[in-house]
């Protein structure tokens, strides 16, 4: 892998800066931020970036499918999708499984772990494994107790590739499986619940402390006292410094008041871009089938409803045809912050999440995961690892 010096760009450090210079990749990692003549080795590539925004690449830790591809249908399904992501910015993802983590598909799960060993195009730190143990279905979830035989079942499958699996913290039995992720580093995220602040307390203090897809099946608790607004999950989250929540940035799911008021609570640093992409994400405006036995309707870029030709247009939402960049291009317009934060939203807070310190920014040593963008926020140049995935000239 020969070296790049890409030049002539506005270098974004998440949360922090843009300023004008240049980046050298060497060797699958950033070698040097305006480097000097004499360092840059003989032969390496040059990329003029006339200008541009060149940022660490955004990783998606909630994404179910993209285009035509369901990445649980199978390894085939898994690899396309997976390889199409560099032309959205995204360079790190979380693969998010939800209808297969059962004891009738563990060779199934098995078959994808092992598909992943030959992922191309972009960095894959592991599976985001949605429940099984959830409390409430959503759209077909999983809704069992927590089960410490049956998640070192799934775990073993998956073997080392589970990063982050999504509970609910009024499942019952729900501490001991949060507690167990805890141990193997693995990253319990709040989702899919109407939980009391006292059991969403509890859940966080054994460890979970992040939320996905924040306010999306997050039903307000039962009005018991008139008069009286109750509290539940939402409210414990938010109030808890500790938690870091995301937030699928269509504009459909949720509302942009929503994202703002997170951000009143937890800062910048508090916030995450994810998609909950699922198939049709990234196709333009149009009706396509899909595995689920129903076509979806692709609207408006980033959002994905079930097509009833009898009620064309009043289809149920069947997940999110969002990709990264269009969420990021989402929160420029709805934000009023400075841009350098908005980009870590989708890059160097989810790389924290994980615990990934060499993605999501932008220093020598870090991994080469880099995109330069054209002011509409689509991908010019993206590279992962120092390999260029997409390139749109």
């Amino acid at each position: 892998m020969s070296a790049t010096l890409i030049t002539h760009a506005r270098l974004v450090f998440p949360g922090k800066r843009i300023v004008p210079g240049s980046l050298l990749l060497d060797g699958g990692r950033i070698a040097a931020i305006d480097p000097a003549p004499a360092a840059v080795p003989p032969g390496a590539r040059r990329v003029d970036a006339g200008g541009r925004r060149l940022t660490p690449g955004l990783i998606d830790v909630h994404t179910h499918g993209v285009g035509h591809h369901l990445y649980e249908s199978s390894p085939e399904d898994l690899l396309a999708g997976l390889k199409v992501l560099g032309r959205f910015g995204t360079t790190g993802v979380l693969p998010t499984l939800y209808r297969v983590m059962n004891r009738p598909s563990l060779d199934h799960l098995a078959r994808l772990s092992k598909a992943l060993d030959s992922a191309r195009g972009v960095a894959v730190p592991g599976w985001h494994l949605e429940g099984p143990f959830l409390k409430l279905p959503g759209a077909g979830a999983e809704t069992i107790p927590g089960d410490l035989g049956l998640l070192d079942e799934l775990l073993a499958a998956t073997g080392p590739r589970t990063a982050a699996m999504s509970i609910s913290p009024d499942t019952p039995n729900i501490l001991p499986v949060i507690e167990r992720l805890v141990e193997r580093r693995i990253v319990p995220f709040i989702t899919h619940t109407r939980a009391s602040t006292e059991e969403t307390e509890r859940a966080i203090e054994a460890g979970a402390r992040h939320a996905t897809h924040f306010y999306d099946v997050f039903p307000v608790p039962e009005v018991t006292e008139p008069g009286v607004r109750p509290c539940g999950a939402v409210e414990a989250i938010l109030a808890d410094p500790r938690c870091r929540v995301d937030f699928i940035c269509d504009g459909v799911h949720v509302p942009p008041v929503a994202v703002r008021a997170a951000l009143a609570a937890k800062g910048f640093s508090g916030v995450v871009l994810i998609t909950d992409s699922n198939i049709g994400a990234g196709l333009p405006d149009g009706i396509y089938p899909t595995t689920f036995g129903f076509p979806v309707k692709v609207s408006r870029g980033n959002a994905a409803r079930i097509h009833d030709p009898a009620h064309p247009n009043h289809g149920a939402l069947a997940g999110s045809a969002l990709t990264m960049n269009v969420g990021i291009a989402n929160l420029h317009q709805w934000l009023r912050i400075p841009p350098e934060q908005i980009w870590a939203m989708g890059s160097t807070n989810p790389a924290q999440l994980l615990g990934l310190g060499r993605k999501g920014v932008l220093a020598p040593g870090a991994d080469a995961d880099v995109v330069v963008w054209e002011e509409d926020f689509t991908a010019r140049h993206t590279w992962v690892g120092g390999e260029l995935v997409h390139s749109a000239t």
